[in-house]
């Protein structure tokens, strides 16, 4: 078999193993499901990381396998994510909204620069009513998900809108080696059932999910969090010459106790898990049918996959209570429709340059959103009036190219450019603020890796990405809310990086990597608290290091150890200060996962962001935020087992994020508002039990 993308180049004549395992990666297959033509292994905790010496583009680039992905406790779906080193997923609102994000010195806000795809599908929105980016990951099954692919950096030519701090992608599989049942309860209203299925079906596999879940929360007035979740897959053929048709499904309802005033609560008028406005919260729905196929031979592989989605999100927040609105309140409504088509196709094929082993790839992304969004005032979820309402077409194509070569045994490069091209048609109920723009941008990338020298492996990468900012703010001309002028912005931000790392196996059983990057945007996207909305900012950097650690000192025992810190700064002179609002400073994690010990399995994951600054002169800062999760489970038989899972076991009062803009009570003077510190608690303890039983 002649393996024809950038892994088999890389993997050494020596260890063809590896060289099988990642030569079907890049067409989006498991390494540990290659011999099995992609089916989701039984449970297991105990399988070793695969080497990424010799494979990795970067010191910040890997994968996590399902049996990784099943070792670890989980609040909720999207913290799945988090076996991404360094990512922190967290809430501010009702459950059924997008998570917040914490990533290489950003408050990514729900998935800004964060580029995030489930089954080659992205999740972020672009021009989204609440901020842009928007990633609502609620429809993610995690027990179906078969790996969890992760880049951080503007360094790699597949990547493109969203992606400059980091890309992840999630992968279900086509096969199931069992059917798994699950029933899940737990304390705050938890409860939980999954069935899941792939029978065979004619030539082929129909693979089913479904996804029953509610949760209350701790809070005063309970989430009420409803979830209803499925999966459809009919597949055949392998995972190298193969395809396979999806369709997924999912409805959630919910209320919100969004950020609350901390001088409310220190003040004894709230409790720490009370809310303002008990009327904020939403519904979202998504549907999408897609397809993927994919080909392989002796002289190239081919990947193709395609899908559409509809997308609903009807959003009620109030963040400043009775500032603009004595009498009604400030609560505003966002809603959002659209539909979003895309087609990623990629070609790869080996040659030879200048006599050496090179892999080529060519790639094509196509995405288009026909979007009707808007903004509107509203009291207890009934509508008072209209801030704006657009109706926009968003379309892309991205092209790149990206060349693979190994020079010497212990030299390899890839090169890549990318060009991306957007188009702008917004229509809004202001036709001051309706028009058309264009835009374009190049991103060239270049990753220069040494070695390996014992077991070590050494990264230079260089490149630069962009984010796209909100179409209604390239032809805005009147703020809709004061009536003002407003400034455009452009359509893309370039953003540029620079990484030094490496990657060592040299002590037995642990696989550890360093980097050190800089990362500058020509606009920071900020999300303004007191408005609900994402604004493109001022010019910003960040510094910053990765030190990434897994360790398997024994066969019953894996430990996962990381720590990064940013340093996040504003270029250039203002009198408000540099400091940009939110970004995460230091964050760490501990995770150990314990099997092999009889019928006993266990976990425990530390989790640590520190603090943050809150406005620009860091003269308000955040705490810092801690949580300590953990589950002991018990196989009754090869069939059956059952779990405890606990979340904040030392119950710690801490912020699950923080913001400080001004805002006014009832009980606080008419045309005044206070300065003060917004935040959404963490949960409080709790516990749930799981009955697993597989067929």
């Amino acid at each position: 078999m002649k393996y024809s993308n950038q892994f088999a180049i890389r993997s050494f004549k020596h260890n063809p193993l590896v060289a099988t395992l990642f030569g079907a990666s890049i067409l989006g297959f498991s390494p540990t499901s290659i011999a099995q033509d992609n089916v989701l292994p039984a449970v297991s905790v105990d399988a070793s990381r695969t080497s990424q010496i010799g494979v990795a583009e970067s010191a910040n680039a890997g994968f996590v396998t399902q049996e990784q992905l099943e070792a670890r406790t989980v609040y909720r779906a999207g913290e799945t994510l988090e076996a991404m080193p360094g990512l922190i997923v967290s809430q501010h609102s009702g459950e059924g909204k997008a998570n917040q994000f914490y990533l290489r010195g950003f408050n990514l806000d729900h998935g800004t620069d964060l580029r995030t795809s489930v089954d080659g599908m992205l999740v972020n929105q672009r021009s989204h009513g609440h901020g842009q980016g928007w990633t609502d990951l609620n429809f993610l099954i995690p027990e179906l998900a078969n790996r969890l692919d992760y880049k951080k950096g503007p360094y790699y030519a597949s990547e493109g809108d969203f992606a400059s701090a980091g890309a992840v992608s999630v992968l279900y599989p086509n096969r199931l080696d069992q059917g798994l049942a699950s029933i899940g309860i737990g304390q705050n209203g938890y409860r939980r059932t999954l069935l899941m299925d792939a029978p065979k079906a004619g030539n082929g596999n129909l693979l089913y999910a479904l996804e029953l879940f509610h949760n209350d929360g701790p809070f005063t007035n309970p989430d009420d969090y409803r979830k209803l979740n499925g999966v459809l897959r009919y597949s055949e053929g392998t995972t190298a010459n193969g395809f396979n048709v999806t369709a997924m499904a999912y409805r959630g309802n919910w209320n919100a106790t969004d950020q609350i005033p901390r001088r409310a609560v220190e003040s004894g008028l709230i409790g720490r898990f009370d809310a303002i406005d008990p009327t904020d919260g939403g519904n979202a729905r998504r549907y999408s049918l897609s397809s993927a196929w994919r080909q392989s031979t002796a002289s190239g592989s081919t990947n193709v996959n395609a899908y559409v989605i509809r997308n609903e999100l009807d959003l009620y927040s109030n963040f400043t209570y009775f500032d603009v609105d004595p009498v009604n309140g400030d609560q505003f409504n966002q809603r959002d429709k659209r539909t979003t088509t895309g087609m990623n196709a990629s070609h790869t094929w080996p040659t030879r340059m200048f006599g050496r082993e090179s892999d080529n790839t060519i790639g094509l992304q196509l995405q288009n959103d026909n979007i009707f969004n808007g903004l509107f005032g509203t009291a207890a979820r009934q509508r008072l009036s209209t801030t704006r309402a657009d109706h926009i077409v968003e379309s892309s194509a991205g092209i790149y190219f990206e060349n693979n070569t190994r020079w010497t045994d212990t030299f390899r490069t890839v090169a890549g450019l990318r060009e991306d091209f957007y188009r702008f048609n917004i229509n809004s109920d202001n036709p001051a603020n309706s028009g058309k723009a264009n835009d374009s941008i190049a991103s060239p990338k270049l990753s220069l890796i040494f070695g390996p020298w014992a077991k070590t492996e050494y990264y230079f990468n260089i490149g630069s990405g962009f984010h796209s900012n909100d179409a209604r703010g390239t032809t805005i001309t009147i703020d809709p809310a004061s009536g003002e002028a407003a400034d455009r912005v452009p359509p893309l931000v370039r953003s540029k990086g620079a990484e030094l790392g490496i990657r060592t196996e040299i002590i037995p059983g642990l696989q550890s990597s360093f980097s050190v990057y800089q990362l500058d945007f020509d606009s920071e996207l900020v999300f303004v608290g007191d408005a609900g909305t994402t604004e493109a900012g001022r010019p910003s950097r960040r510094l910053g290091f990765e030190f990434n650690n897994y360790y398997k000192p024994t066969d019953w025992l894996t430990i996962d150890a990381d720590l990064a810190f940013a340093r996040a700064r504003f270029r250039g002179f203002d009198p408000t200060g540099r400091h940009i609002p939110g970004a995460v400073e230091g964050v760490a994690s501990v995770a150990l996962a314990v099997n092999n010990i009889g019928p006993y399995f266990g976990a425990l994951q530390l989790r640590y962001f520190g603090p943050r600054p809150l406005i620009e002169d860091n003269s308000v800062r955040s705490k810092s935020t801690a949580t300590l999760n953990g589950r002991i489970g018990y196989k009754i038989n090869k069939k059956t087992r059952i779990e405890l899972e606990g979340f904040n076991l030392t119950n710690r009062k801490d912020s699950a994020i923080d913001y400080y803009y001004a805002s006014r009570l009832t009980n606080e003077p008419v045309g005044t508002s206070t300065d003060d510190i917004h935040f959404h608690p963490i949960e409080s303890r709790s516990f749930r039990v799981t009955l697993n039983m597989n067929f």
